[in-house]
């Protein structure tokens, strides 16, 4: 048979496209033991860090259970810093600030750990993770770690299990452990139960500054920091923290015996920011003083537990196939409107008290 011009011969058959020691490789990354976690965490690691805090945020049974012991390894080694919360209405520059506020406390020898809640999308439930890209500085200095945490699906923005990676970064040697939340919002309740200083970073000009936030909120301030002080509007800045500071005057006193205090800077500038860590330090020496330092972190140990129970018992509740079946027969009667919300709950309630 005489050979077609069209004939393909079959050639050198070409390697798969996917690399086959990929899989093995990815196995071998989830291979070290709690052993290794634990002294890799305590000499500072920051990959053995990281890959512990990817445990703690794991949904995994067997990596939650692994992380949960390398967690109780590390509590004695932890507490040694100082927390500081840092929130803001969006667009106030709250990582620029960060950014600029740790390196100088890199500077001075401090060692600081930033753990960033990026909002999660409730449509994909992915996160942009974006804040490394928005602290030049600290993401590249050998005594900073930028940590960005998806915040999932919990109330505010505040990640599942940012109290235990406290306590890890604690544990590897960072005195100042700085959280950042999404931005104003309920979970700023929570953040103020994790931290000892609670930072509130606003700007002027941007509307009425006194109805722009919650009351909540600025009561839960240990300062207020107006951003952006700068150029045009240094002005502006001065007349806003007049305003706050007449209106901190309005609150009842404090629980610890602080005075809020009201401070303008420019993070982009560079300026003022040293003002702000006089005060933390000004605010950690008078909350020592009277014991209530001490008195705070007792209560966050026990807002701590409160809050795993919750998140166990939320766990458990939902992932039960047994109610997972209920909660679809529930939500038929739902839509046929037989009874109400509240009553079709007690009874689902009643059902997993049973069980």
């Amino acid at each position: 048979m005489k050979e077609s011009a069209l004939h393909v011969l079959d050639g050198v058959e070409q390697p798969s496209q996917v690399n086959p020691y990929l899989k093995a490789h990815r196995r071998k990354s989830f291979l070290l033991q709690k052993q290794d976690y634990i002294k890799g965490i305590q000499q500072g690691d920051r990959v053995i860090l990281s890959q512990a805090i990817t445990l703690i945020e794991s949904n995994r049974n067997d990596q939650r259970q692994l992380a949960q012991e390398i967690v109780d390894a590390c509590l004695p080694l932890a507490g040694n810093s100082i927390r500081i919360g840092i929130t803001g209405v969006p667009g106030a520059g709250k990582s620029t600030f960060i950014d600029t506020y740790g390196s100088l406390l890199t500077k001075r020898g401090h060692k600081v750990a930033v753990l960033a809640i990026d909002p999660s999308s409730e449509r994909s439930k992915g996160s942009i993770l974006g804040d490394k890209t928005r602290m030049e500085r600290l993401s590249v200095d050998a005594n900073a770690f930028v940590r960005p945490s998806p915040s999932g699906n919990t109330l505010g923005g505040v990640a599942r299990k940012t109290r235990e990676t406290i306590i890890l970064c604690e544990a590897a040697g960072f005195d100042r452990i700085i959280v950042e939340t999404v931005g104003v919002g309920q979970s700023e309740t929570a953040v103020h139960g994790m931290v000892d200083f609670f930072l509130l970073i606003l700007i002027s000009g941007a509307g009425d500054e006194l109805q722009g936030i919650k009351r909540g909120i600025m009561e839960m301030a240990d300062c207020i920091a107006i951003n952006k002080a700068d150029g045009d509007n240094i002005a502006a800045a001065t007349r806003a923290k007049t305003q706050y500071t007449a209106a901190l005057h309005l609150f009842p006193p404090t629980e610890s015996g602080w005075t809020p205090l009201v401070e303008t800077c420019s993070a982009l500038e560079h300026t003022g920011v040293e003002k702000i860590e006089e005060i933390i330090q000004r605010y950690v020496q008078l909350t020592r003083n009277n014991h209530y330092f001490e008195l705070n972190r007792r209560n966050q140990l026990s807002n701590s537990m409160h809050a795993f129970i919750e998140d166990e018992l939320k766990n458990s509740l939902f992932s039960n196939p047994q109610m997972q079946e209920k909660l679809q027969q529930a939500e038929v009667l739902l839509q046929q409107q037989v009874k109400s919300p509240y009553k079709i709950g007690q009874e689902l309630l009643e059902f997993y008290h049973q069980l």
